[in-house]
């Protein structure tokens, strides 16, 4: 993706490239009434060709909107409604709105759907994105406050906010090791894709379950699934249908997890043959139907925290911030002692 230069361009380059007065520009540009659609047309095509974004001085003229953007990758995992939730909560007592946008199938084309929040001229952004370019987000974070959630990497123009993927990922190992497991396969996204590159939260729990296995003297098994249930289910089946003995799967996220326990009911197991680890303890995960090991990782906190970060950053803090959570475990009906394990096994 190219990066534009946004803080040389201005709205007199804007004019002289489409053609047409300053006025004409600011018109479209604050969508003002009376601009016939030739003259947006050729302004808008101006101002794509040039990557001009208003200057964050032209922002403070306007004032405060009090709308604050959160950008989320999809409406589907249910771990994201939770930071939302903990977003509002925290904003219950300030005027702030959140402007939702979820970055839909096709977020890994690039940030779009954080660049809508920008259009939008939100006073700032909280998002969840673990494939826009740093370098974009750096440029982005001179002139709008911004926190990324979930980017474990250091950064200079915004704030970062994770949980500890390394800790939860062997928390889960260790808490399928003394309930006595000593096959336990990483079920998680596809390899070498961008959703598993190391700094990102899913790259981050494969390296802990990684460095779990060898301290226990296990060999690790992975296998790589495309994003979503079903996936998980197929690649489950395949995987306990061929076991041969009692499984422990610790899988990337709950709703995998989710997908791997269809594969477990399908085949008629039970939790000691193959028990399931998921990770974000997300409602359903609760839910006692369902009954899900899982890390929790505290989204509703990761939320509140989030809009405490962008608020400072509006009231004129400048240095980043880069904050940690500590996950834990918290064990359900979906992880059990393998039926020969050993007494010492099952104490967990």
């Amino acid at each position: 993706m190219t990066i534009q230069a946004r803080n040389s361009i201005t709205i007199e380059d804007v004019a002289r490239v489409a053609g047409v007065s300053r006025a004409a520009v600011s018109k479209v540009i604050r969508d003002a009434y009376g601009v016939s659609d030739a003259m947006r047309e050729r302004v808008q095509a101006a101002i794509d060709e040039l990557g001009y974004r208003p200057r964050a001085s032209a922002r403070a003229m306007r004032g405060s909107s009090y709308t604050l953007g959160v950008e989320i990758p999809s409406i589907h995992n249910h771990f994201f409604p939770k930071i939302i939730t903990g977003a509002m909560t925290a904003l219950a007592d300030t005027r702030y709105q959140l402007i939702i946008a979820p970055a839909g199938p096709d977020h890994d084309e690039g940030p779009q759907a954080i660049q809508v929040l920008v259009d939008r001229q939100v006073d700032g952004i909280v998002a969840i994105s673990s494939r826009v370019p740093q370098e974009w987000l750096e440029n982005l974070g001179r002139s709008v406050p911004l926190v990324m959630i979930g980017r474990h990497h250091a950064s200079e123009h915004y704030d970062t906010l994770v949980g500890d993927d390394v800790m939860g990922a062997e928390l889960a190992l260790r808490h399928l090791h003394e309930l006595g497991h000593r096959r336990i396969v990483h079920l998680t996204l596809a390899e070498y894709g961008p959703d598993t590159m190391p700094g990102t939260p899913h790259g981050q729990r494969v390296i802990g379950y990684q460095r779990a296995m060898a301290d226990l003297g296990l060999t690790p098994e992975i296998v790589w699934v495309e994003p979503h249930q079903e996936a998980a289910r197929d690649g489950a089946l395949h995987l306990l249908s061929r076991a041969g003995g009692p499984v422990g799967v610790f899988a990337a996220h709950d709703e995998l997890a989710l997908g791997v326990l269809e594969a477990v009911a399908e085949l008629g197991l039970t939790p000691g043959q193959a028990s399931v680890v998921g990770y974000d303890d997300t409602d359903v995960a609760a839910h006692p139907m369902m009954s899900l090991t899982s890390v929790n990782q505290s989204g509703t906190q990761m939320g509140a925290i989030a809009m405490r970060l962008l608020l400072e950053r509006i009231g004129g803090r400048t240095s980043a911030v880069h904050e940690v959570l500590t996950p834990k475990v918290m064990a359900r009906r979906s992880s059990a002692p393998p039926p020969d394990a050993p007494a010492s096994g099952r104490a967990g």
